[in-house]
């Protein structure tokens, strides 16, 4: 009867041992990501480099058309095949809005394209939100690069022409920015779920889409991403009174809030910049040296975290072979992936 009492409490000891072991080594992040532009990718194994650094999700950027061609080259196939050797998830993160739909059809039918806001319909930006042609087609188009670009991860990112006017035309003008990007997406996730039963599409909150949509609700597999672009990168989001390019921190993460009552926190995605060199190199070559703030990105990872968010990214572009050549020193890379990995939510 001893005995049987002592081999019980080990037993319970251990068990609790195990348990406790468990729940501290389990991982909070999901996708620990980094976005490329094709150049990018053509010059640097992405992937090993990756993986090497904790990174398992990487997103491709720039049109659908720009990476399709480049995932036909050889460059791209072994890419692809490197991505698989190392575990490494693949989505596409694109500026898809003038691929979904043609400019030239304008001449077939102008009242597809937005009005702008003298009243005339324009092939600037976007489109008629309350043309169901217009939404047809751009569906259509969506679920044939979705045929040409499947990710990985289930993930579709065709993002409008973000931070651009949409349409005023009297159907559309009652709606924001947001609300009528929401109207195009619904439409958009229906098609790609005809060819991928667990496809989710994003919605992009970013500029003038930052407001939550209110009038739209997501179709299922919308999800939100929440991208901070009006901000300061030298202070991290929690310092409230802190701002950048306009917008104070307290601002952006009042919209970040305010979205998260929209769209469910588990599937959101934060895209980030604290790894983007063309964006501190103001888009120009050549390149800076990445300011990189790791205080700051163990801040702000960990105010995303307490909010419920558990899938990351950042824009890497302009890291490519020149770049790591010019600044061999990838610290930073380790920092990012090592933090995202390593950081469990305090209670």
């Amino acid at each position: 009867m001893k005995n049987q009492l002592i081999l019980s409490l080990i037993c319970l000891v251990c068990c609790s041992f195990y348990s406790c072991t468990k729940t501290e080594s389990k991982q909070f992040f999901e996708m620990k990501g980094i976005i490329l532009s094709v150049q990018d990718l053509e010059t640097t194994d992405w992937p090993a480099l990756a993986s090497k650094n904790g990174i398992n999700t990487i997103g491709t950027h720039m049109f659908p058309d720009q990476v399709s061609s480049f995932l036909q080259t050889d460059k791209g196939k072994a890419f692809l095949q490197s991505c698989q050797k190392h575990g490494i998830a693949v989505e596409h993160q694109l500026h898809a809005m003038k691929e979904l739909l043609p400019r030239e059809l304008y001449s077939e039918d102008s009242t597809m394209f937005r009005m702008n806001e003298e009243g005339r319909r324009v092939t600037d930006f976007n489109c008629c939100t309350s043309s169901d042609k217009a939404l047809d087609i751009i569906a259509s188009k969506a679920l044939e690069y979705a045929k040409l670009l499947p990710p990985s991860n289930h993930r579709y990112y065709f993002w409008l022409d973000d931070g651009a006017p949409t349409c005023q035309c009297p159907s559309c003008s009652k709606y924001t920015a947001s609300e009528q990007a929401l109207i195009i997406e619904n439409r958009m996730i229906k098609a790609l779920r005809t060819f991928d039963p667990q496809a989710q599409l994003a919605h992009l909150a970013y500029f003038n889409t930052l407001d939550a949509p209110q009038k739209i609700k997501p179709e299922e597999g919308i999800f939100l991403e929440f991208a901070p672009f009006l901000r300061t990168w030298e202070k991290p989001l929690s310092d409230l009174s802190a701002e950048g390019r306009g917008m104070k921190h307290s601002e952006n993460l009042k919209y970040l809030h305010d979205n998260l009552k929209v769209f469910p926190a588990e599937t959101a995605v934060i895209l980030e910049y604290w790894l983007d060199v063309s964006l501190f190199s103001n888009w120009k070559k050549p390149a800076v040296d990445l300011p990189w703030h790791k205080d700051v990105f163990k801040s702000d990872i960990d105010t995303y975290a307490k909010l419920g968010i558990k899938n990351i990214t950042s824009f890497a572009v302009y890291i490519d072979a020149d770049y790591l050549k010019t600044y061999p020193a990838e610290s930073y890379l380790n920092e990012y992936g090592e933090g995202l990995n390593s950081y469990r939510l305090s209670k």
